[in-house]
This record gives C-alpha cells, structure tokens and sequence, in this order.
C-alpha cells in the first residue's frame, strides 16, 4: 500500500528446486513473504517463476538465468506503473538464490541490483559437478549441456563466483554446515572469501549442524531474517 517511484524499494523473490521443480507458491519461498511485510513495510514484493528443467534436456540452462534477466528488466522497466523506484533487492533460496545472485553479479544495465540474499545457493557449477553431493553429477551435466571439460564456458558463465568482484553488491549468505546439496566450503564461504578479497561488502552465517533447509527451525529463520533485517537496512539506505 502507498507505494511510490520516490520511496517504494523492491524485493525480488525466487524459489528454489534444483532448478527443475518447484514454484513460486511453494511453502519454501511463499512463507518468507509475511515476514518481509512485516519487516520491510517500504518495499513492494515480487514473487517469481521461471521455466523448469526437465529431462532429457528440456529448458537447460541458460533458460532459467534469462527468465530470471526478463523478469526483472520487465519490472524495471515498468517501475512507474508499479509505483516502485529503483532499488530492487533479490531474495533466493538454493537453485533460486543460484539465479539471484547471478543476477546480481552479472548484469548491471538497465537494473543495478543494491543486494542479495543468498540461501544456500550455489555459487560454483564446476564444483557442483565435479564434487557431487545428493545433486547427481549426470543430473548436472544434462543442466549445463555437459561436463566442465566439455562445456567449460557455459559453467563459467552460469557460475555467481565467476562475476563476484569489487562492484558486486552488498551480500549476505545463510548457509547449513552440513548442507549435502550446497557445500558450505566450496560453495558458500568460496563466495564469501572471494567477496572479502575484492573488498565487497558481505556476511556470511554458517549455522552448526544444520542441512538445506529442511531442519532449520523457526528460531533459525528468525535469526536469520533479524540479521537479514540488520544488513538490508544498513545498506539499502
């Protein structure tokens, strides 16, 4: 309600589901919505789907990185209808914060992303392929048209940690030490220190002993939306 161009900020949402199922109804990213009303009463929320991976080799990648690039140009570019201004935040979890930070990271005309929320997201497709958690390597490789060695610049180019330099915005990553789908490691803190190196603003919260998602508690995610909270207001001013 009240929205308007001067002052109405914008989160941008995205599910997860190894970027072959889920959706934007989906408990795993619909339930983040009540409580960013909450917290953020001066933002619009935008809530997205993308096309579905299926196989054999229907929509593989880049499909889901340009429904991804469409979406948020076409908001953008339809900022004085919405009633909302320029600064768009992305929020993902798992495949969705994937294409949330590649979003971020690699486009910066017509949108400049100001920040990303990154649950649990992969941020290195070689890695993923190449160290295999309960994400099969076949299943990867039919997503990306092969293995690193055979399309080594497509994982370049679908890789967040590839475009992760001094003018990637403020990020925050929420990670589950025991993550056996995104590996805390490899995937996350690698993104994190990568940040650190370039002198881009970032937080990184392991939480002990926990999986991707499926475990954490709601104490756990109100934590997580109070640091959330805490870094989005810092610097989305």
């Amino acid at each position: 309600a009240n929205r308007s161009t001067a002052a109405t900020k914008v989160f941008i949402l995205i599910h997860g589901g190894a970027w072959a199922t889920g959706d934007k109804a989906d408990a795993d990213i619909a339930k983040y919505i009540d409580t960013l009303k909450t917290r953020f009463p001066d933002y619009a929320i935008f809530n997205l789907n993308y096309r579905l991976a299926a196989f054999p080799a229907t929509n593989v990648f880049p499909a889901q990185e340009l429904d991804i690039k469409a979406a948020v140009e076409f908001i953008y570019g339809n900022r004085s209808s919405y009633l909302i201004s320029d600064k768009f935040v992305m929020l993902g979890a798992s495949a969705g914060a994937h294409l949330a930070l590649l979003q971020a990271y690699k486009y910066h005309s017509p949108v400049n992303i100001k920040a990303v929320v990154d649950f649990f997201g992969p941020t290195d497709m070689a890695d993923l392929y190449n160290n295999p958690g309960d994400l099969p390597a076949a299943t990867v490789a039919v997503l990306m048209s092969g293995t690193p060695t055979t399309n080594a610049a497509l994982y370049q180019q679908s890789s967040p940690l590839t475009f992760a330099d001094a003018q990637s915005c403020p990020t925050i990553i929420l990670q589950g030490e025991l993550d056996p789908l995104v590996n805390a490691t490899r995937q996350s803190l690698a993104l994190k220190n990568k940040l650190t190196t370039a002198g881009a603003i970032n937080q990184y919260i392991l939480y002990p002993g926990l999986h991707h998602g499926d475990d954490w508690n709601a104490a756990t995610f109100t934590d997580a939306f109070n640091k959330i909270q805490a870094f989005i207001i810092t610097n989305v001013p």
